[in-house]
């Protein structure tokens, strides 16, 4: 299998030199390796191969006006694109392409303005890898197993030419197979099309042979299947033909001449990686999605105030504050027209250039950590309940969002995740229930968690405890107050760490020294509220957050 490997990922490299453009280019995924740099030497393209850094700025990729070098020479001076000279573009480190970068070379892929990748992968990680779209565009994903064989490269190996396949059999036959596969993209077999007829140009054929197909299918699909193929003896039989007398003699002819694509099936599951092999479903079986989804790498949503502008180089990516560049140059103006008396108007020079900032604001997040517990009395619940509905009604105006935490019993519950929609907070509220020890370490952990979370999709959390400070269960689920109060303390130290504001509210008969040491610990403020309703409750919780 290792030698079969470095076969195919050898002959896709052939492949790709003859028709760069055509093919879209290859993935190769290897560290930087003697046996990578040997795999790359075998590949020998009639265009030459240029490094496109992952750090490559719109200017640079696009062209366009080079705003500084004009202003300078007072003539309009372009810069020329990556791509205005034919070439295959190598982008080293392909895994951390940035996903605008991966859109705007697929979006030129798209409009044939390139000539082909090289992607060199080097992720470890399996979340580590090129950018779909990009990759998607490539004919080859290339992976080699274990050291490099130690076999002279030589002339091409010689396959059996097989039977002739008509074009239009051969693109019915790699659809076939790609949906077999599970494989929903339109350019899986467009490039595998395209791969069968650099094959059969390859080994000196004009037509295409049932060996090119093949040859085709192992080369482009393996990376890209998505299901496994149930197995030939575990389908169900098909219903026999209609006869002559209940078909037309056009149906016959059209189901004679309908592709079987069991072996190439085989062929191609027998290419699968190990890896790769454990991550696939059977042919029917829902795949259920995870994670959180892309807004996890959102630093912020929400563009913020302006900031005061800076210094800097157009790069296509920064806008241009004009006020502050021609303040920037105003001063100079005498001077400069002194050296060029010659010239016209304002003079500009790159140093003038300033490039807008802003400050970017995330919407707050309100993780309300509520007391339900024995010693909690059922009307302050019912105060606290009141409060959050309050807040949640202005959450429409500041952009706020609200979670609930629930503590009682032996361990904390998140009963509502980040909302802003009143309905399901009121319907969250309603069953709410009390009694029970007060687990004040394991609320405290909960809101930790929810904080965190929230911080990387964007949020800005801020951690409302509402409690009467008797803490007696421990983070183990044990009755034990001394325990539980070291662990509270544990946990609003981490939570204090974290970087995460919070507010303490009292919700006592009387003030509770423990909860104004445990305040200290949040560095958060401390409320007393042993006589507030719902009302007073959100002023006060609207009070301590704006100031």
């Amino acid at each position: 299998m290792t030698a079969e490997s470095w076969h195919n990922a050898a002959l896709a490299l052939r492949l790709l030199a003859l028709d760069p453009a055509g093919l879209g280019g290859a993935v190769i995924r290897m560290r930087a390796s003697p046996d990578r740099d040997a795999l790359l030497a075998g590949f020998t393209p009639s265009l030459p191969i240029r490094k496109l850094p992952v750090t490559i700025s719109d200017e640079q990729l696009f062209g366009g006006i080079d705003l500084s070098a004009t202003l300078s020479s007072s003539q309009v001076i372009e810069n020329k694109s990556f791509f205005s000279a034919p070439c295959i573009a190598q982008l080293p480190m392909a895994e951390r392409c940035p996903p605008a970068l991966a859109a705007k070379l697929s979006q030129l892929t798209d409009q044939s303005l390139t000539q082909g990748f090289l992607l060199l992968d080097e992720g470890i990680e399996p979340d580590e890898r090129t950018p779909d779209p990009l990759a998607d565009r490539c004919a080859f994903h290339l992976s080699p197993e274990g050291r490099k064989p130690s076999v002279p490269a030589g002339t091409p190996q010689s396959v059996p030419a097989g039977t002739a396949v008509k074009t239009a059999d051969a693109i019915l036959q790699l659809t076939l197979l790609a949906t077999r596969f599970g494989i929903a993209s339109l350019r899986a077999p467009t490039l595998a099309l395209r791969t069968a007829r650099a094959h059969a140009h390859y080994m000196g054929r004009a037509h295409l042979t049932d060996a090119d197909v093949e040859v085709a299918a192992t080369l482009v699909y393996p990376h890209r299947a998505t299901v496994i193929p149930e197995d030939m003896e575990d389908r169900e039989s098909p219903p026999p033909p209609p006869s002559n007398d209940d078909c037309p003699r056009g149906d016959n002819q059209e189901n004679d001449a309908f592709p079987d694509t069991d072996m190439l099936v085989e062929t191609v599951k027998s290419l699968l990686p190990a890896d790769l092999l454990n991550g696939l479903v059977p042919a029917g079986t829902n795949r259920t999605s995870g994670g959180a989804g892309a807004g996890q790498k959102r630093s912020s949503n929400r563009r913020g105030r302006p900031l005061p502008s800076r210094p800097g180089r157009l790069d296509g990516t920064s806008r241009i504050d004009l006020v502050a560049t021609l303040r920037a140059a105003a001063p100079w103006q005498p001077l400069r027209r002194q050296q060029q008396p010659n010239r016209s108007g304002l003079l500009i020079r790159p140093s003038d250039i300033r490039l807008k900032r802003y400050a970017k604001q995330s919407d707050r997040l309100l993780i309300f950590a509520v007391d339900a517990s024995g010693s909690a009395a059922v009307s302050r619940l019912g105060e606290a309940k009141g409060a959050i509905e309050l807040l949640l009604a202005d959450a429409y105006a500041s952009r706020d969002h609200v979670a609930l935490i629930s503590f009682r019993g032996t361990e904390a519950e998140t009963l509502l995740p980040p909302t802003r929609s009143l309905v399901q907070t009121k319907r969250r509220l309603s069953a709410l229930p009390g009694g029970g020890g007060t687990p004040l370490a394991s609320g405290l952990q909960h809101a930790l968690l929810l904080a965190q979370q929230s911080g990387g999709r964007g949020l800005t959390p801020t951690v409302i405890l509402i409690t009467d400070g008797r803490a007696n269960i421990a983070l183990d689920g044990q009755a034990n107050r001394a325990q539980a109060a070291q662990d509270a303390t544990t946990m609003a130290r981490a939570l204090r760490g974290s970087g995460t504001a919070a507010l303490v509210i009292d919700m006592s008969n009387r003030p509770q020294p423990a909860l104004k040491d445990l305040s200290r610990t949040l560095d958060a403020p401390y409320v007393a509220l042993p006589r507030a309703d719902a009302q007073r409750l959100s002023g006060a919780v609207q009070a301590a957050l704006d100031s």
